[in-house]
């Protein structure tokens, strides 16, 4: 068997398509959404990932603005920016860049974010509704692009056995909750460091859910012939190459997977631009 490599590309695109039409439709009414990106520092990989969603912006005909501060900026200065910004009724979308500097307390920052603009999905407002069954909330990027290209590839998700891999704020537990919640019906299990024999737990499910951010560490030998595997994980492996948290060699048993890089990665800033269209959409 060779699983079939679901294209995270292509998908955003397509879903920015549709973007494009609801940016349309606000601009005839004079609303103009717009996000706002706050990056701390010079991590290489930050900067990257911050002109991704920049240049999605522009596609998507969303305005874009980026306030840039050095490494050495305190907690108190970011809350100022994100008040400012929070004050600013053109802004619709917020968004401070992760990882944040030594001694900042990333809880706090999403904490300070509004509700209606934290376009993250990582406000406690919205991860509650998330916990109560309501998915009307700004959701978490990655696992909603995850459920998205789950449904688009015609996986029966009702009753599946799906495994996550990780129990982060970011994927891993908001991503079970959404596998879990009324109308997805999956039945879930998560698995973190302290779980025994992940991989039994994985060759019993029909799907894996991989965010743990260590390189080819889910094996051929882990996955249920026919499953469908998603590489959430991205890092740089021994020879210095990005690598997901899945070996290539799944690709062998699986019956879909997600490529690194080319999967879960645009999905998840199609759906950042799509929680800025839905925050701009909102009275």
């Amino acid at each position: 068997m060779s699983a079939v490599i679901v294209d995270g590309k292509a998908l955003a695109l397509s879903l920015e398509e549709g973007l494009r039409e609801r940016v349309g439709a606000l601009r005839e009414k004079g609303v103009f959404p717009h996000l706002a990106v706050v990056i701390v520092g010079d991590d290489p990989a930050s900067h990257v990932y911050v002109r991704n969603k920049q240049r999605a912006c522009e596609r998507c005909g969303i305005l874009s603005t980026r306030i840039d501060l050095p490494f050495s900026t305190t907690l108190e200065s970011i809350l100022e920016v994100v008040t400012e910004l929070n004050a600013d009724s053109s802004v619709h979308g917020i968004l401070v860049q992760s990882p944040a500097p030594e001694g900042v307390d990333e809880l706090i920052v999403a904490s300070a974010i509004s509700s209606k603009k934290d376009v993250d999905g990582f406000h406690p407002a919205n991860l509650g509704k998330l916990v109560q069954g309501d998915a009307s909330g700004l959701l978490p990027c990655t696992p909603s692009g995850v459920l998205m290209m789950l449904e688009e590839n015609g996986t029966g998700l009702s009753g599946a056995k799906a495994v996550v891999l990780g129990r982060s704020r970011i994927v891993g537990m908001p991503m079970a909750l959404m596998l879990a919640q009324r109308g997805v019906d999956a039945t879930v299990t998560i698995a973190h460091s302290r779980t025994e024999d992940v991989a039994a737990l994985c060759r019993g499910a029909d799907i894996v859910v991989a965010a743990i951010g260590r390189p080819h560490t889910v094996k051929a030998d882990w996955i249920k012939p026919g499953a469908f595997v998603v590489d959430v994980g991205i890092s740089r492996a021994d020879d210095g190459e990005l690598a997901g948290d899945v070996d290539p060699r799944v690709g062998e048993v699986a019956g879909w997977l997600t490529p690194v890089p080319g999967g879960v990665g645009p999905m998840t800033i199609a759906m950042l631009m799509a929680n800025t269209v839905s925050a701009a959409e909102s009275p």
